[in-house]
């Protein structure tokens, strides 16, 4: 499928008071994350009701994008020692794009590998000079059929996933007109309960994260569970400690358990398998943080297993998964805060380097998107037939055994998108338990519908 770029641009904020405003402070929790982008694909099909087409869709994105970062202005900036963000007048990269063939004929069964296509930055890669790289970026790829596909990259210094659906909702309600529906962001919030340190200080644990975050050798693919087999899963998942296990807790446990054979089978000596899974503290603190406040607030929730224990049940995971879920709380949270929390921080990282990362674990990472639903954002023509996440991940090195779970829009089913080692992944696809639940990479749409 051929994509030609047609043009490329910076949108900058509508209001030139922006440029004048205080450097954005980073949150602690933003400056311990590395530079990486976080990719969506929207499709939207072509409708011959629509209000705006071809160079109208462009257009009238261009100008609701400069709307919407007058009020998301960080996003607009460039990163600065790891502390700041200012330099809002750099805007945000837009890419206009063509694309020869038709939006159904690649849904119908969806390529992967050619989703990267429709970005406008590589996803989930390590950025080497974090101070030249934008907070947000977009392509807008126009097929010959008419429909579209909206390709973002979302920095995960600041944005986290959130973050990113009050943007787009807020972007997208400027579009339509509907400038009373976009979203007051809480853009302090976060810096104030979680204070920048020095930069310096943060290195140590900022190289522990990239250290396991970026590996070379992966792959990634995309499973589908439907309404029964999620069902089925979260029955067989119940014991007396967890009756009725989420449907996060529940594929959570069940991928972590199909990969943790996976790496029984392959590796000589055994060693401890690790769930780390992004937990959203907004509703964890007191007092709470507001639904809409910007900036990576989540914790990871650690949970271990050992590879040469051959009788853990599914139920057994979904238990341990609980229980850490239940440990990110406000005791925990508040150790991290105010100007002594880069110390607690340090401390329960070292108390799990000490417990677990010494013993060199296959680490898997998990975050879940269930409670977002991307299938709602509506530009004006209409909500998206389709989100995508990825292709090919990072070069030469990227995120590692990193899983996604996202809705599809349609019958309550799940999209699971995972990305393994070469290896794992081939003896997770062979498990039978796991061919059992998951469909492999199905149709997006049926091959009867034309565009």
């Amino acid at each position: 499928m051929d994509v030609s770029i047609i043009s490329r641009e910076l949108i900058k904020p509508s209001s030139p008071s922006i440029h004048h405003l205080s450097p954005y402070k980073l949150s602690l929790l933003d400056q311990l994350l590395p530079t990486t982008y976080v990719p969506m694909v929207f499709f939207y099909p072509a409708n011959n009701n629509q209000d705006f087409k071809g160079l109208q869709i462009s257009v009238q994105l261009k100008r609701s994008l400069s709307q919407t970062l007058s009020t998301f202005y960080p996003f607009s900036g460039r990163v600065r020692n790891n502390s700041i963000i200012d330099n809002y007048e750099k805007g945000a990269p837009f890419v206009e794009t063509r694309v020869k063939g038709s939006l159904f004929d690649f849904l119908i069964q969806p390529q992967l590998n050619l989703l990267n296509k429709f970005l406008p930055c590589q996803p989930f890669g390590y950025q080497s000079d974090p101070e030249a790289t934008p907070q947000v970026a977009i392509q807008v790829n126009t097929f010959d059929c008419g429909g579209t596909a909206i390709g973002l990259c979302f920095s995960h210094k600041i944005i986290d996933v959130a973050t990113a659906i009050a943007f787009l909702d807020s972007w997208a309600a400027n579009t339509r007109g509907h400038h009373h529906e976009q979203i007051n962001p809480g853009l302090f919030e976060a810096s104030s309960r979680f204070p920048p340190q020095n930069e310096l200080l943060v290195q140590f644990p900022l190289w522990v994260t990239e250290n396991y975050l970026f590996k070379e050798g992966n792959v990634t693919k995309r499973f589908v569970f439907d309404v029964d087999a999620v069902a089925a899963l979260r029955a067989r998942a119940k014991s007396k400690r967890v009756t009725n296990p989420s449907r996060t807790e529940t594929l959570t446990a069940f991928i972590w358990k199909s990969c943790t054979e996976a790496c029984r089978s392959l590796c000589a000596l055994p060693r401890p398998s690790v769930s780390l899974h992004a937990v959203n503290i907004r509703q964890r603190t007191k007092p709470s943080f507001s639904r809409y406040s910007i900036g990576n607030l989540w914790w990871r929730s650690v949970t271990a297993c050992e590879l040469d224990d051959t009788g853990i049940e599914l139920n057994d995971l979904v238990s341990l998964t609980r229980e850490s879920f239940t440990n990110i709380n406000d005791d925990l949270l508040k150790d991290f805060q105010g100007e002594n929390g880069l110390q607690g921080i340090s401390a329960s990282l070292l108390k799990q380097l000490v417990g677990i990362g010494l013993r060199n674990p296959e680490i898997f990472l998990f975050s879940s998107w269930l409670n977002f639903d991307l299938n709602d954002v509506d530009f004006g023509w209409g909500k998206p037939i389709w989100v995508g996440l990825t292709g090919e991940v990072g070069r030469p090195s990227g995120w590692a055994n990193a899983t996604f779970f996202k809705q599809t829009g349609r019958n309550d089913e799940i999209e699971v998108w995972m990305t393994l080692n070469e290896k794992i992944m081939s003896a997770v696809e062979r498990n039978p338990e796991f061919l059992e639940f998951s469909t492999p990479n199905p149709s997006v749409v049926m091959p009867h519908v034309s565009s």
